[in-house]
């Protein structure tokens, strides 16, 4: 299972990514954690990564796509993956699919969580009043001025996804503004639904075919098999004798006379020798 989840910030792509995990066994690629564990782990994308990093410019598409690249190749993402943070633009997105195409994989869905954003700016002031009343820290990208900011980035760049993505027939829009078990059944739903679809064209193109060949074989045999009992049945009732197939060659026999009717017979046929002895004399 390969997916993209697509959302704006507080749509809750990061729960379903890890409720996705736990069901199907996949692993979540998310850009940030690469990036840091391929730095810190100082590997040659990684090393390229952390000095842009270090300066504080954005890396790179090209360095971002070759950190994808490594971690799909460990074995762990061989079940399958969800992206989440990437692609961000149709750019990214392009040079995606050349990276899957290569790797001999492809994706089996991009869902969007599609949100209302002036319901999820109300969200997020209810959340931070609940957490400030509590006397708990706000985080600084928590805030409504922040998400402001973030969903307007959405729109600009990633939103144009959903039209990319959906010329490619692989989006698929879940409410985002149901509960977190409804969101949930939703895209459980969905994946089952591609699941057996997958699982009817997964078949060889030719196995219909060869499928075919292999019933007409078994029942020409059968049909064979049906003729040459037929023609040893046949033999059979000429050998024990079939009434019908020796009447059509010899006339039937007549059935030998009882002992009783040959004497009657012969009781008729007496007196005429007498009558002839008599005439005689």
């Amino acid at each position: 299972m390969r997916l993209i989840l697509l959302g704006p910030p507080g749509s809750g792509k990061g729960t379903q990514a890890q409720r996705l995990v736990k069901r199907y066994g996949i692993v979540q690629l998310s850009t940030g954690e690469l990036l840091r564990s391929a730095v810190a782990a100082q590997t040659p994308v990684g090393l390229k990564a952390g000095d842009i990093m270090a300066s504080g410019g954005l890396v790179p598409d090209d360095i971002v796509i070759g950190i994808i690249s490594d971690r799909l190749d460990q074995p762990d993402a061989k079940k399958g993956f969800i992206l989440d943070g990437f692609p961000r633009t149709v750019p990214q997105a392009e040079a995606l699919d050349r990276l899957l195409k290569t790797k001999h994989m492809k994706l089996d869905a991009v869902i969007e969580l599609r949100v209302n954003e002036s319901a999820l700016l109300q969200r997020v002031e209810s959340r931070v009043a609940e957490m400030r009343a509590r006397g708990e820290e706000v985080r600084i990208d928590d805030t409504p001025e922040v998400l402001t900011k973030r969903l307007a980035s959405y729109r600009s760049q990633t939103e144009p996804l959903i039209h990319y993505y959906s010329e490619r027939r692989k989006l698929l829009t879940v409410d985002g503004m149901m509960t977190i078990e409804h969101v949930t059944r939703e895209i459980g739903r969905i994946l089952a639904a591609i699941g057996a679809v997958e699982a009817k064209a997964s078949r060889k193109p030719g196995a219909a075919k060869r499928i075919a060949r292999t019933g007409a074989r078994k029942a020409s045999k059968s049909a064979a098999g049906g003729a040459r009992a037929a023609g040893k049945g046949a033999k059979a009732s000429q050998k024990v004798g079939n009434p019908a197939s020796k009447g059509a060659k010899k006339p039937l026999r007549k059935a030998p006379a009882s002992s009783k009717a040959r004497g009657a017979a012969k009781a008729v046929k007496a007196p005429k020798k007498v009558t002839k002895k008599r005439a005689k004399a």
